[in-house]
């Protein structure tokens, strides 16, 4: 019988408000953002320019159409856009790049996330009439479907010097950029610098409900203003939501460090048991990929005897399944989950 209050590991996404949150929510002053005029949603953007080391940023409703914003402000119909083939811009986002903008994705071979500056320069496409302009090369940090991987400061900075020599335009899907702030004491604008334009998001590791954000020049966020408004994203009294991302903000960034200690003792825990392949040393930030090969099982049959006995859990590749630490999920809560993955997969 599954327990009335599962262990939900599925995602980083899955927490709701605090009170202080929701108090934060309740108490926002708000105005029409469609004319400007919302102080909470200004206040928000100002701050995050200033964190971002960006000129101007944008509140949108979600990641997805962050990163097609940017993608769509820096592209024409029929460019190539470079990126890794486990981006979240490649699975996720619905084929979107292609349908909004027009673009072909050009997805790279990555290691744990990575791609190269040398691989980047082999992919770009030569100016000829009969071939897609490459335009466009976009990164993700940390790196969802890779494990919540860091990427490398010294790469970003190999990748924009090329960019700088044959042309191309960089944008960070940095939804969870918090994590590698914690993670490696980087400054936020340190990351930043190297990108034309960044999107992050409050609804994840932050505990907001709902909201990214976008930054980068002036010009830029004027243009994907507009295309926000073409997407349906021009929003009335978003101070509410901007409260919470606001809130989110000041409180929630440096406790990331508490999520990925929970991780790393998950995955230590589980790396003692043989049916289960975890390499504890590749656990950077929150996210902890398990491969359940030895079990004898399906991911379906593993996440199937995980969700009966109360601990929720996501697939991810064909044999690996998927845990994301959370504000939500207390340490006592990972433990008892590591008692479940014990008694099932001794």
């Amino acid at each position: 019988m599954p327990v009335l209050d599962p262990i939900d590991l599925r995602s980083d996404t899955v927490t709701k408000p605090s009170p202080d949150m929701r108090k934060a929510m309740y108490e926002a002053e708000v105005g029409d953002d469609v004319f400007g005029e919302d102080p909470t949603a200004n206040l928000l953007q100002e701050k995050l320019a200033d964190l971002l080391g960006k000129e101007k940023a944008l509140f949108v409703p979600s990641g997805v159409m962050g990163n097609q914003l940017c993608v769509k402000a820096h592209t024409e119909p029929g460019d190539e856009v470079i990126l890794d083939y486990d981006s979240h811009i490649f699975n996720y986002e619905t084929t979107a790049s292609s349908i909004i903008s027009g673009v072909q994705l050009h997805p790279l071979p990555g290691l744990r996330g990575v791609v190269t500056a040398d691989q980047i320069k082999q992919a770009v496409r030569p100016r000829a009439y009969y071939l897609p302009r490459t335009t466009l090369v976009c990164l993700e940090n940390t790196h969802n479907r890779a494990g919540g991987t860091v990427f490398p400061l010294e790469e970003i900075q190999r990748i924009r010097d090329l960019a700088d020599e044959v042309g191309l335009k960089m944008h960070l899907d940095g939804a969870r950029l918090w994590n590698a702030l914690v993670a490696t004491g980087v400054p936020l604008a340190e990351y930043c610098k190297y990108f034309d334009s960044v999107s992050v998001c409050f609804s994840k590791g932050l505990g907001a409900p709902v909201g990214s954000a976008i930054a980068g020049s002036a010009a830029l966020i004027e243009r994907a203003h507009r295309y926000r408004k073409i997407l349906g994203g021009g929003m009335r009294q978003i101070g509410i939501l901007a409260a919470a991302a606001q809130y989110a903000l000041n409180h929630n960034i440096a406790r990331l460090k508490e999520d990925h200690e929970k991780a790393k003792y998950l995955a230590q825990e589980l790396s003692h048991l043989k049916t289960l392949k975890i390499d504890p040393a590749s656990v950077q930030t929150n996210i902890v990929l398990i491969d359940v090969r030895e079990t004898g099982r399906s991911t379906d049959e593993v996440l199937k005897m995980l969700r009966e006995s109360g601990v929720l859990l996501t697939p991810e590749k064909q044999t690996i399944v998927r845990a994301v630490t959370h504000l939500d999920v207390t340490r006592a809560q990972i433990e008892q989950a590591v008692e479940v993955f014990r008694k099932l997969f001794h």
